[in-house]
């Protein structure tokens, strides 16, 4: 059993997906946001270092405001396409490109996610593969038009109408793909 009674837990993050995860471990947390955290990277990072240090650069801005006591969790997600790195779009039309390239092709998925106390930090990857349908255009224009996944990496949410006609298969952790991989946290919040 998960026992961090002595911390006070902040997840720093405004993912509805990601609180539900966190709520899913039964452990009290209060969530905590700043604005405008940079979430460039430099060009020679690859895959999952990539994840790892946007999460451990969204820790970092959190640094000043941390309490003896605290114990804060923050995290990002990206999609790997080969060599392609899909974040955020930045708006519908990002939105469903990324969508064709994602169509009939296995992607990536991978979350970083970084454990801070003013003592220590702990950062880790989950990698996830995820195999889309052949997807038609007007499918992906319902999809943007009514789910407007301009907050998710990739465009989509797995856990949404186009994860139950898209995925055709999955490698690796679901929850990873939702965006935070919960059973690997909670093993690392259990050796923290």
């Amino acid at each position: 059993m998960l026992d961090l009674s002595q911390y006070k837990i902040v997840l720093a993050s405004n993912s509805p997906r990601r609180k539900e995860l966190l709520s899913g471990l039964d452990v009290d947390y209060v969530i905590k946001i700043l604005p405008d955290i940079d979430e460039d990277y430099p060009d020679d990072l690859k895959g999952e270092d990539i994840a790892i240090y946007i999460a451990k650069e969204k820790a970092n801005a959190y640094l000043d405001f941390l309490e003896e006591d605290t114990l804060l969790i923050t995290a990002d997600t990206i999609v790997l396409l080969g060599d392609k790195v899909y974040g955020k779009p930045i708006d519908e039309d990002e939105a469903k490109q990324m969508l064709r390239d994602l169509s009939g092709n296995t992607h990536k998925v991978l979350t970083g996610v970084c454990i801070t106390t003013k003592q220590q930090q702990k950062t880790f990857a989950v990698s996830s593969d995820v195999r889309f349908a052949k997807l038609e255009d007007d499918e992906i224009d319902y999809y943007v038009t009514k789910y407007k996944p301009l907050d998710k990496a990739g465009a989509y949410g797995v856990q949404e109408w186009i994860g139950y006609i898209a995925v055709e298969y999955i490698s690796g952790s679901y929850f990873n793909i939702m965006g935070l991989p919960i059973q690997r946290l909670y093993q690392e919040l259990k050796c923290f």
